[in-house]
């Protein structure tokens, strides 16, 4: 494969680059609604020089991702859609603000061996999907579930193929399992009916989420099939322990929808035995029965998996204490390091119960086929797995 410069393929028309621009705005007011600030973007990214100065160059660092193999995709695959490759590096560069020919090895990697992959794998999924519908039936769009820890990346990627999707021209939407918390009266009422118990104290575990809106909502999204359907996406508030925000501040999607991105870290658990989550910790016994009920209220809505697998649940505890730092150090309000481990200590003993499993046999129904299981390192970097 001849080698030439990048710029070459990937190089588009000004007026294409000022709809761009327009795209990325409107991906950054989204960004404000769901509660992820700028900073955070580029929190990921260290920063070792390496250019990226020719296709073939590309090529071969394209090769060498720990997911290729995963994936089934040979080098022959990626010299056919070598152009697909590029169109949607250019495009991650340009939402990042980062210089296309000039990217460190870390963020190299961070675009082509993550989130491209994983963005072609979703694309995959999303025509597998609408090939089992007859000409001239309604297709529903294909509700992908991302599963993965607190602070592990999952809301900067999911940004980010939201923002492939939607200037590679499919219309998107995303969700959050934040997004359907009890109302502030809710939560208040929940705490006093479990007093002692830190798990329900504040949102997180289940038992907070309000499981009828999230049917409610998940249903309406999958009937969004035909051109000027529309309909409101809730957002959590930004402040975690603040009310559910103001409907009219909920961002509008309009149908035909193609795919629905849903998120949380605890997307796919099932409970377990009482004993087992007794054993772990005694106070997680009201949340697991409280997980009963979450199959027939999110987990079965979802049609593809995409599992961010760590390998300790101790790394979310250092995640979210660069999140609270880097905040403390731009000037905004950011928890102190010990209510960083008050708040993390919530959350790991449901890590510890249900993580095992569902890396282990995967979420409750699902097809082996549309299930792809992605494993970090403690720099939020995809690993080879066995």
């Amino acid at each position: 494969m001849p080698s030439q410069p990048l710029q070459s393929s990937v190089f588009f028309s000004s007026n294409r680059r000022c709809s761009w621009l327009q795209d990325m705005s409107m991906c950054y007011d989204r960004a404000t609604c769901t509660g992820l600030r700028p900073g955070q973007l580029n929190l990921v990214f260290p920063t070792s020089p390496a250019t990226v100065s020719s296709v073939r160059d590309l090529f071969d660092f394209i090769c060498t991702g720990p997911l290729m193999k995963k994936l089934g995709v040979t080098p022959e695959m990626v010299v056919s859609t070598i152009d697909k490759w590029l169109e949607c590096g250019l495009h991650l560069c340009q939402l990042f603000g980062l210089n296309e020919l000039n990217l460190t090895t870390a963020q190299k990697a961070r675009f082509y061996h993550y989130y491209i992959p994983v963005f072609l794998w979703c694309e995959d999924q999303i025509l597998n999907h609408r090939s089992k519908f007859r000409d001239g039936d309604e297709i529903t769009p294909l509700v992908i579930g991302v599963s993965a820890p607190q602070g592990s990346g999952k809301t900067t990627l999911v940004f980010a193929l939201d923002y492939l999707f939607r200037v590679t021209g499919r219309k998107s939407a995303t969700l959050s399992i934040d997004d359907f918390y009890l109302t502030a009266k809710d939560q208040a009422k929940l705490r006093e009916e479990n007093q002692g118990n830190s798990l329900l104290e504040l949102r997180g575990n289940a038992g907070t989420h309000d499981l009828l809106f999230s049917v409610d909502t998940l249903t309406g999204l999958r009937k969004l099939t035909k051109e000027g359907m529309k309909m409101k996406l809730p957002r959590r508030p930004l402040a975690g322990k603040g009310d559910r925000a103001d409907p009219s501040t909920w961002p509008e999607v309009e149908g035909p929808l193609e795919v629905i991105l849903f998120e949380g870290w605890m997307l796919g658990f099932r409970p377990l035995p009482t004993e087992v989550v007794k054993e772990i910790d005694p106070q997680l016994e009201i949340v697991n029965k409280y997980l009963e009920a979450y199959y027939d209220s999110r987990d079965k809505f979802i049609d593809s998996w995409l599992i961010i697998k760590i390998k300790d649940p101790n790394c979310v505890f250092q995640w979210r204490l660069q999140a609270e730092v880097a905040m403390r150090e731009e000037g905004k309000p950011g928890m102190s390091d010990e209510e960083v481990l008050d708040f993390v200590s919530r959350y790991l003993p449901a890590y510890k119960a249900y993580l095992p499993i569902l890396y282990s046999e995967g979420p409750k129904g699902a097809d082996p086929e549309n299930l792809l299981v992605v494993e970090i390192d403690e720099e939020r970097n995809p690993v080879a797995s066995c």
